[in-house]
């Protein structure tokens, strides 16, 4: 069994689903610190042909409180209509948006106010709509200790999970030296998206933008081979 562990990401970008797509079992950590300047519940798209960075307002809390212990601000209700108009705008040329909206709204309209409840729910819906039939894991569901820290705690999750092969995103190559996996019977494999550009209204080509912009300027079935084809193992 494959397995790949991941923070949760509100509409990340295609190699996220390049990786929970390549593996058995994907699983999302829930019981983790939140970081403000991680990407959890912040993205980027486009805007009238430049990048612009959306956020999930949170109600205030401690900096030290989980992911599934944060909720997402009183005032989301109307900077969810805000958005949902920016991305209309944005996106209401786009060959696909007509396919992708209904998507979105309901991806937006979730009814949750948990942090983690309402990415969770955004990652299922998008699963479902590329037919990826990877079995979503919340990490606080596993016997794990979620104390360790760097590779030991990955190598924990591996071990409760009984799987053989972990893959983990290209930027870990300066985190994790395959031979503390081996010497814990795991094999480590990386996996490297090929990014190509696609046509956009933006100028230059924008890359690394959430799936959103991704699945707007490409038909369904492209996504979905880029998603299956577009990358490489290391």
């Amino acid at each position: 069994m494959k397995v790949a562990i991941m923070q949760p990401y509100f509409f990340p970008y295609i190699g996220y689903f390049q990786l929970l797509n390549e593996v058995d079992t994907f699983v999302i950590y829930d019981d983790i610190e939140y970081t403000k300047k991680g990407w959890i519940n912040r993205n980027r798209l486009q805007l009238n042909g430049k990048e612009f960075m959306f956020t999930l307002p949170l109600k205030k809390a401690s900096d030290y409180l989980p992911v599934n212990q944060r909720e997402l601000a009183n005032s989301w209700v109307k900077d969810k209509n805000k958005l949902l108009n920016k991305i209309s705008s944005t996106y209401q040329n786009a060959p696909y948006f007509e396919t992708v909206w209904p998507l979105v709204v309901n991806i937006f309209n979730c009814t949750h106010i948990n942090l983690f409840d309402f990415i969770f729910n955004s990652i299922t819906e998008l699963t479902k709509w590329f037919n990826i039939q990877t079995n979503l894991v919340v990490s606080s569901s596993l016997k794990y200790n979620s104390e360790l820290k760097a590779h030991d705690k990955v190598i924990n999750l591996c071990q409760a999970l009984n799987t053989i092969e972990y893959i983990n995103p290209i930027g870990g190559l300066e985190l994790y030296n395959k031979q503390d996996f081996i010497n814990n019977d795991l094999k480590l494999t990386f996996i490297n998206p090929i990014l190509k550009s696609y046509s956009q209204s933006a100028t230059p080509f924008l890359s690394h933008l959430s799936i959103l912009d991704v699945i707007m300027y490409n038909s369904h079935e492209e996504v979905k081979r880029i998603i299956n084809e577009d990358f490489e193992l290391l």
